[in-house]
C-alpha cells in the first residue's frame, strides 16, 4: 500500500499517529477471571488513512494495552505501508543515529524506533527492486546487516522473499 505524504506513518510521533486513528475499547473473554470481564481493558487501534489496525488484550491495564497496541500498530504500518523517499532523504537522520561508519546497525526489536527503521529499510528495498545490496548501499550499511534487521521481524523477511519470488529472484535465508 503506497503512502506519499510526509513521513512514513510508523515514524510519526504518537500524538500525530493517534490523531489519524480510531481507538476502540472493549472487554475480552478468556483467562483472567473476574478482573478481565468487569473492565474494558482491550484496545483496538485502526489507522484510518491506511486501514491498518492492531490490538492488545493480554494486560489487565487499559494503558498498558494501549501502549502495546500502539507498538503493534507501528510495526503493522512498517510492514504494510510503503512510502516514497526522496534520494536526498536517504538515509534518514534516525537511521544515521543507528548505523555506524563500519556499516553496522544497532537496534532491538523492542525499541520504539524499530518500526520506523524497518519501514525505511522496506521502503528502500522496494525502490531497489527488493535487492538487499542496492538498498544497503543507499542506507550506508552492509547487506548482511540489512538482512539481520529484517530477521528481527520474521514477517519482514517473509515480505522480502515473497516480493523476490514474484520477480523471479532467489529466496534469502
Amino acid at each position: 500500500m503506497p503512502h506519499t505524504t510526509g513521513c512514513h506513518p510508523a515514524e510519526a510521533p504518537v500524538d500525530s499517529l493517534l490523531a489519524a486513528c480510531q481507538i476502540e475499547r472493549g472487554r475480552r473473554s478468556g483467562p483472567g477471571g473476574q478482573h478481565r470481564n468487569k473492565v474494558e481493558t482491550a484496545i483496538r487501534i485502526r489507522h484510518e488513512p491506511t486501514g491498518v489496525s492492531a490490538e492488545a488484550t493480554e494486560r489487565r491495564s487499559q494503558e498498558e494495552n494501549r501502549q502495546v497496541a500502539i507498538g503493534r500498530l507501528r510495526l503493522n504500518l512498517a510492514l504494510r505501508v510503503r512510502s516514497v523517499r526522496a534520494v536526498d532523504q536517504v538515509p534518514s537522520p534516525l537511521w544515521r543515529t543507528r548505523a555506524t561508519a563500519a556499516g553496522r546497525l544497532s537496534i532491538s526489536p523492542r525499541h520504539p524506533d524499530f518500526p520506523a527503521l524497518l519501514a525505511e529499510a522496506l521502503d528502500l528495498l522496494e525502490t531497489s527492486g527488493w535487492e538487499p545490496r542496492t538498498a544497503a548501499e543507499r542506507l550506508g550499511v552492509t547487506a548482511s546487516q540489512l538482512i539481520r534487521l529484517l530477521k528481527l521481524e520474521p514477517q519482514a523477511l517473509v515480505l522480502l522473499n515473497s516480493q523476490r519470488q514474484q520477480r523471479g529472484l532467489h529466496r534469502l535465508q
